[in-house]
């Protein structure tokens, strides 16, 4: 009897310790479940509020539209390097006019700013950038919404690294009141430095072209020269829209 009592016992214990063991495994793996679904989510929000446009890579270069401005004598040289921060591109322009091009699709009621981290090396100070004989900037980035069957019907923002003036000046391009100059760093306060900006552009398609823009159409870079017949140097890194 003494015997089958404590085979019992011990069945009891082995059966209770059992159920102790699956009761906690079970609560332990709910946990780390919520935690990986928790990290997912994190992740997804994070890779949605944030579209990176370009990755500066060789492979990407090659691919890219290079688009040469009509009348220009050369086409500016563009090189892939990096640093501590990443790839960047290098934009050298000697009397010349070229831009890169990249068709997407940007919701801009999701991520409206658009973020630049940019470097003029060589400005072109001295030019009035206002003008047709000066309309040259170091470095620029478009943001491009078709509103029409051709190129000329397009309206753009033309996010400008000046030379010349002071940061949050404007004005139309004198070639056309379809595309707004619109300044978001000067070498008058940063030469040769890395500046990194954030603009909305949602609110500047408002504000410069009157136009609720929803979604934008493409977005190109480009460093110009052609009307000073000067040489700048500049650089492109890290640009991408954001929720906010």
């Amino acid at each position: 009897n003494y015997y089958i009592r404590v085979k019992i016992d011990f069945r009891l214990f082995k059966f209770c310790q059992n159920n102790v063991l699956t009761i906690f495994f079970k609560k332990f793996m709910k946990i780390i479940l919520i935690f990986l679904i928790n990290i997912l989510l994190i992740t997804g929000v994070s890779a949605a509020s944030e579209i990176k446009v370009f990755e500066f890579t060789e492979v990407e270069l090659s691919e890219l539209e290079v688009r040469k401005v009509r009348g220009a004598d050369n086409k500016t040289n563009y090189s892939i390097g990096s640093n501590e921060n990443g790839n960047f591109l290098k934009a050298t322009a000697d009397n010349a006019a070229s831009g890169l091009g990249k068709e997407l699709k940007i919701d801009l009621n999701k991520t409206p700013f658009i973020n630049i981290t940019w470097k003029v090396e060589k400005d072109l100070s001295g030019i009035k950038e206002d003008t047709k004989k000066g309309h040259d900037f170091a470095a620029r980035v478009f943001v491009i919404k078709k509103t029409g069957a051709t190129p000329l019907s397009n309206r753009a923002i033309n996010y400008v690294f000046s030379s010349n003036n002071e940061i949050g000046f404007n004005s139309p391009s004198p070639y056309t009141k379809k595309s707004i100059d619109s300044v978001l760093s000067t070498t008058k306060n940063n030469l040769n430095e890395w500046v990194t900006v954030k603009v909305n552009v949602k609110e500047d398609f408002k504000k410069f072209h009157n136009l609720d823009v929803n979604e934008l159409d493409g977005l190109a870079i480009m460093s110009d020269t052609d009307n000073s017949k000067m040489k700048s140097i500049a650089y492109f890194q890290n640009i991408y829209f954001s929720a906010d």
